[in-house]
């Protein structure tokens, strides 16, 4: 693996000052048998290849809990509390990949003169292409300035003809361009130190637990205050789990659940009936009924702010990217001309193409979140059916906004123009789980579904760019030990096998002059999972190896790690995250959408109509979604060590 010189040399001295920091001498705090103070401080230091140092972060935890007893009607009254804050020195030490000095001057492809610096396309001062009088295209370059920038999707993949334009990646403070008010507009010290934020993430957990005893031996349990939710039984990919956003800044799609769920303000109350007959012949071993109430302002999935080490799909570079160029214009490679590729730079001004902002639900009752599940056990089965309204944690690009047609200097709506909003629709999900423990083959067997409705998917046959559909998800696993003699005589090793499936059930997409069109996601998608995870010197020492293989996508992730624990309390873990597979992928990026008939019309295409995609395709900006989390991750193989000090 090629590593940068320079951050090699920071990777190699910030391991040793981490593991020092480690080692630092921590103490137990009790202050009574019915309060406990307990955490860890921990130090994650990863290389990543061609960039270096990809992550420095230093984590300090604690944790207390606190045994009230009896209070009133309420018993068994118990109060929690997790405060996190962490460090990433990756912004200071690595800065001209990720802080201050990242980016710089860009190149965009060019048909006629094979490349041409931001700034220089169709329609800029120096352009000796003929457009219409009255046209508005080009935009002012003291606005947006060609430096502190990428290409969009450049790590990943060459322009290739197709549509590629420059993103800013400096932290917002140091640079605003693209940054979206109130989502993705994180400055440096948002970065650097992640739970230090207007929504006091440093709060990790804090809640208060109390039961309520009846007469007939049922308990109502509930738990109040900010916290974690946990539905479902799947690592990597969620079908039920889904109640609290994730952070995938933090590291992909690869931490424990445990550690990127975003706590919430909510009420959890479960009805617990203990064993109960429901009618005769049929009596379960267990029975409960649980309702959950997000009560807390709404908050996506945090999918990391381009110019972050970790932004997964890429997305976030999109959304910058695109704001950049509905605020200040921009030059997009590729884009028109007279062959049906395009092939000509163009320079669009402000409110043109782009994202113009995000709706951020505000606080109100209607945009609170709302669970039910009942779950039990009937001899070796263990069962669950849930029900949740919420919003949608992902983004939906909604088209149909008023935008300024660049050749006629007109404001209107125009069909299928790349001009968007971005929203969270309200989505419903019905699901439920299965768990079955097979004696006969020491087995334990789990499947979980998830329906939903309401959820918005890019779409280029539809004028507004979008459009929405119900969702089927399951998962079928797995988890045994098996003896390996020629491996560990003495302990066996656990394997977890997963298998993700993902139906989009109004899935639309047709072949057109010039490729298909319609909506990017497959729509019949598989991922696998496994895990092998071995144990030695009485469980001190634990190699595993995680994999992950994206069927369609033809992308797979290998994570191998070691894990040391060198004494009850201080613990090392080595490992990497490779990818191997096809990586990026092209599908209909609506250059060829007609918005402004009739000077969009694509030559070649008989009766091009306004808004008709005629299927000319590219990396950008929608082959992500063919690509997946692992293929849009090809570029990101690390090499990793984690030290933890727990006291």
């Amino acid at each position: 693996m090629q590593i940068k010189t320079r951050g090699l040399r920071f990777w190699c001295y910030t391991l040793a000052g981490g593991a020092s920091l480690a080692l630092l001498p921590m103490t137990t705090t009790v202050a009574a048998e019915d309060t406990r103070f307990n955490g860890y401080v921990e130090n994650a230091t990863y290389g990543r290849e061609g960039v270096g140092l990809s992550k420095f972060r230093n984590t300090l935890q604690l944790e207390a809990q606190k045994r009230a007893g009896d209070m009133g009607i309420f018993s068994n009254v118990r109060f929690n509390a997790i405060l996190r804050g962490s460090y990433d020195g990756v912004y200071d030490l690595n800065d001209d990949e990720y802080g201050r000095n990242a980016g710089g001057p860009i190149q965009l492809q060019d048909l006629a003169q094979g490349s041409v610096p931001h700034g220089s396309g169709v329609g800029s001062p120096a352009s000796a292409i003929p457009l219409p009088p009255g046209n508005t295209f080009g935009f002012d370059t003291t606005q947006n300035p060609n430096d502190g920038m990428v290409v969009l999707g450049e790590h990943l993949h060459g322009q290739d003809n197709g549509v590629a334009f420059g993103v800013p990646v400096r932290p917002c403070d140091k640079d605003d361009r693209g940054c979206i008010q109130g989502y993705l507009d994180k400055d440096s010290n948002e970065m650097r130190f992640q739970e230090f934020n207007d929504r006091a993430d440093f709060i990790r957990e804090l809640y208060a637990d109390f039961d309520i005893n009846f007469s007939n031996g049922n308990i109502l349990s509930t738990r109040v205050g900010k916290q974690q939710v946990i539905w479902g039984r799947t690592d990597l990919f969620r079908v039920l789990d889904v109640i609290n956003p994730v952070d995938f800044s933090r590291n992909n799609i690869y931490d424990e659940l445990e550690d990127i769920r975003i706590p919430m303000w909510m009420v959890r109350t479960d009805y617990r009936m203990g064993p109960t007959e429901v009618f005769d012949g049929l009596a379960f071993d267990d029975l409960n009924f649980q309702v959950v109430w997000n009560f807390d302002k709404f908050r996506p999935h945090d999918i990391g702010q381009c110019g972050q080490p970790n932004v997964i799909l890429d997305a976030g570079c999109f959304f910058r990217g695109m704001n950049n160029l509905w605020e200040n214009g921009g030059t997009v490679a590729n884009f028109a001309g007279a062959t049906p590729d395009g092939g000509l730079a163009t320079d669009f001004g402000p409110g043109q193409i782009g994202i113009r902002k995000a709706h951020m639900p505000s606080w109100s009752l209607s945009n609170t979140q709302l669970g039910l599940k009942m779950e039990g056990v009937y001899g070796d089965l263990g069962f669950s059916l849930n029900a949740l309204t919420y919003r949608s944690q992902l983004p939906s690009l909604r088209g149909g906004i008023p935008a300024q047609n660049a050749f006629t200097g007109e404001t209107g709506v125009w069909p299928s123009l790349i001009a968007f909003d971005i929203h969270f629709p309200r989505v419903n999900l019905v699901g439920g789980s299965l768990d079955y423990y097979s004696q006969g083959i020491d087995t334990v067997f789990r499947v979980e579904t998830a329906y939903t409705s309401g959820e918005e998917f890019a779409n280029t046959l539809r004028e507004r760019l979008y459009s929405e559909s119900d969702v089927l998800r399951y998962v079928i696993g797995a988890d045994k030990n098996i003896f390996i003699p020629a491996l560990n005589e003495n302990q066996a090793f656990l394997f977890s096998g997963q298998i993700f499936g993902q139906h989009i059930l109004d899935h639309e997409r047709e072949q057109r002059t010039y490729g298909e069109a319609g909506i990017p996601d497959w729509e019949h998608n598989w991922t696998a999972t496994l895990l092998i995870k071995g144990f030695y010197m009485n469980g001190r020492l634990s190699p595993q190896l995680i994999t992950a293989h994206d069927f369609r996508a033809q992308a797979t992730a290998l994570a191998p790690s070691v894990e040391w624990l060198v004494t009850d309390r201080f613990k090392l873990t080595a490992g990497g995250n490779f990818k191997v597979g096809t990586g990026a992928r092209k599908f209909d990026d609506c250059r060829s959408c007609n918005p402004w008939d009739p000077f969009t019309q694509t030559p070649g295409v008989v009766g091009h109509q306004p808004g008709e995609s005629a299927g000319l395709s590219g990396y950008e900006p929608l082959g992500r979604f063919q690509s997946g989390p692992i293929g849009m991750a090809q570029k990101e193989d690390e090499i990793q060590l984690t030290a933890r000090y727990s006291f």
